[in-house]
């Protein structure tokens, strides 16, 4: 089963490459099986192209502890907070990719002004608040994923599965890494979509509530209808 999973997030971090969402060793994906509550984790600082699947590094959910492959990402411990705390995350990706990243170099929230944002996300991708001192000295990547935690008080990540973490970048989560990949490039299209349309129209409102509900739950909920049956 861990092997598996090995190739699966393997791939997934192969994908963040061929989807141009990532450049020298920035970003990561992974992936988690929570039956034995194992969490597989590209491994810090190594090129893409010489990922294998034994290279995959192999972390306890429960304490962090590194089991197998090599060193982790350092952005491990914010991919577990995540874990922890959204019961429903299969895998988790991390980018700097170039317009959702600038909104959250601006600290603003990508607004959701069409359907192809709505599609995906029921709302705005949110910003972070920004780190506090305290935080950024301490447990730096602890406490970023639990700004990003915090930041889903009142929404549910099934909903919006992303956010952009203010002056530092984007993390997505999906059923598993290919999904939160995927999530990955939606939010760089959409960003730019947004940033194009807030140019031709600087005074742009958000999407209707109503014409967001139907996008989104036509694709998403117990009584979607989109796609094929067995898909």
């Amino acid at each position: 089963m861990i092997a598996a999973l090995k190739q699966q997030v393997r791939g997934a971090n192969l994908e963040l490459v061929e989807r141009g969402l990532v450049f020298d060793t920035f970003g990561n994906a992974s992936g988690i099986d929570r039956d034995l509550g194992l969490v597989v984790i590209k491994p810090s600082g190594v090129p893409y192209g010489e990922l294998s699947p034994d290279d995959m590094a192999v972390v306890s959910l429960e304490s962090g502890e590194h089991l197998e492959g090599l060193k982790p990402s350092s952005d491990t411990p914010t991919h577990l907070e995540i874990y922890r705390s959204f019961a429903t995350v299969g895998g988790v990706a991390h980018t700097h990719s170039t317009w959702a990243s600038s909104w959250a170099q601006a600290h603003r929230s990508i607004p959701c002004f069409g359907t192809t944002h709505a599609d995906y996300f029921k709302g705005a991708v949110p910003c972070s608040r920004d780190l506090t001192g305290q935080e950024i000295a301490g447990a730096y990547e602890k406490e970023t994923g639990r700004v990003i935690v915090e930041t889903f008080e009142a929404l549910d990540p099934d909903d919006v599965p992303a956010v952009l973490v203010a002056s530092h970048g984007v993390f997505t989560w999906g059923r598993d890494a290919s999904r939160a990949v995927l999530h990955a490039a939606v939010v760089e299209q959409v960003a730019r979509m947004a940033q194009l349309s807030l140019e031709l129209s600087p005074d742009l409102g958000q999407i209707s509530p109503q014409l967001l509900d139907r996008h989104f739950l036509r694709k998403h909920g117990i009584h979607a209808y989109y796609g094929q049956a067995n898909g």
